[in-house]
């Protein structure tokens, strides 16, 4: 059996490219360039930072699931969210102040154990505590050029709100299901 799977490779993929159209409009370089005159046509540039800054805390979120359920034994799936997905894109192109995405999720079947149960669900926002915390020490400790900050002080922002939301106790967030195998545990 793979690892990953060609299809979660090409849902990876398709969640990379909603995430930085959803964000382009939201995280964009600051350079000189943009602000003396506006582009016409698509803003790759735009494109491609919204993409390195938004999908790696979600994509490493779904995937420290799925590891750390195959390395419990289970039979772990990468799945796309359509209706999640749709609904970001459909609340960026009405223009709301506010986003609801919710791109994937991992499918876990038969985990009974409750103390893995509270690991896999803890892995996916324990990825985002670390991308938040490794971001905030890279800002306070390195010499970084503006567009460097720029990344980091975003990524840092991005994944403190994941790893928090994500751990509300609250179904069907990652919070209630560490609480329920914990409870269940002891």
């Amino acid at each position: 059996m793979a690892i990953i799977t060609f299809k979660e490779i090409f849902y990876m993929v398709v969640i990379t490219v909603v995430l930085a159209y959803i964000f382009m409009s939201f995280i964009r370089p600051k350079n000189t360039e943009f602000f003396t005159y506006k582009k016409r046509g698509f803003d790759w540039d735009s494109f491609k930072f919204s993409a390195m800054v938004a999908a790696p805390g979600v994509i490493l979120h779904e995937l420290g699931h799925k590891f750390m359920g195959l390395y419990f034994g289970y039979n772990a799936s990468f799945e796309i969210f359509w209706f999640g997905l749709f609904l970001g894109v459909f609340l960026k192109i009405i223009g709301s102040p506010f986003l609801i995405i919710a791109p994937g999720y991992v499918t876990l079947p038969g985990i009974a154990n409750p103390l893995h149960l509270s690991l896999t669900a803890f892995a996916g926002p324990f990825i985002n505590l670390v991308l938040w915390i490794g971001s905030l020490a890279i800002l306070n400790r390195a010499k970084l050029t503006r567009k460097q900050a720029e990344f980091f002080y975003l990524t840092k922002h991005i994944n403190m709100i994941l790893f928090i939301f994500n751990m509300i106790p609250f179904p069907p967030l990652d919070g209630s299901k560490v609480l329920t195998g914990l409870f269940s545990f002891l």
